[in-house]
């Protein structure tokens, strides 16, 4: 089993490291220390089983998981160092969870179960309705939390998803497109694009169902035929 340990704590993330190194069929593949390192890890690597913390700052564990691309999800484990509502949420849905500190026979029976039973977990029991208020961005040495009235749009590129903002940034993404336009108030306007519909200043017609549309903050964002239609439909224009 290749494994992601995603824990804000150094000491917690040591200690399940260290208890797992010597199981013979596990490999500890990486370690993130918030939500957004976790994001683009899982993309990266591909891990089998993610061992989250839930009590993260920002973003909680229980946050991250809604933003993970359903295609992509590992199996979840989670970590908690409170015997609180989470965890029998956990019980009731038959969620892998660990308490902190770490019990190395908790930890054995949650292995033996991980090698028994391979099926994808059903994650909407977890998943808060709730759209994502920020969209979690990366930079050099930094990570941005834009909150969505500073965002013009959503563009997927060779080089990844980037997020137009309204002051002329583009900033990479781990979020996919499909995570993005399920959990914000962003609309598809284009296979590539979503765009802010509270930013939009002008659509252009271009003829052979094609428009282009001027958002406040500068950024021209295609519109393509198929989502023309749509479109003008969820902004009431005819």
């Amino acid at each position: 089993m290749r494994i992601l340990i995603v824990d804000d704590e150094p000491l917690a993330r040591g200690e399940l490291r260290r208890a797992l190194d010597g199981v013979a069929d596990v490999a500890v593949v990486g370690e993130a220390a918030n939500a957004v390192e976790a994001i683009g890890a899982i993309n990266r690597l591909s891990p089998d089983v993610v061992f989250l913390d839930i009590q993260m700052p920002r973003i909680s564990g229980l946050e991250m998981v809604g933003m993970l691309d359903p295609g992509r999800m590992p199996r979840i484990v989670f970590l908690t160092a409170h015997d609180d509502y989470a965890v029998r949420a956990f019980e009731e849905n038959a969620f892998d969870y660990l308490l902190k500190p770490l019990d190395p026979v908790r930890l054995d029976k949650t292995l033996g179960r991980l090698r028994r039973d391979r099926a994808p977990q059903d994650m909407a029991p977890l998943k808060s309705p709730d759209p994502l208020r920020h969209i979690p961005c990366t930079g050099l040495n930094r990570i941005v939390l834009l909150k969505l009235e500073e965002v013009e749009g959503i563009a997927s590129r060779p080089g990844g998803v980037f997020v137009l903002a309204a002051d002329g940034r583009e900033l990479f993404t781990e979020l996919s497109l499909h995570i993005l336009q399920e959990r914000t108030p962003l609309v598809r306007c284009h296979r590539q694009f979503l765009v802010n519909p509270d930013r939009i200043r002008e659509i252009r017609l271009l003829g052979d169902g094609l428009a282009e549309i001027d958002t406040t903050g500068g950024p021209v964002i295609p519109v393509s035929r198929r989502f023309l239609g749509p479109l003008k439909e969820r902004l009431g224009i005819g």
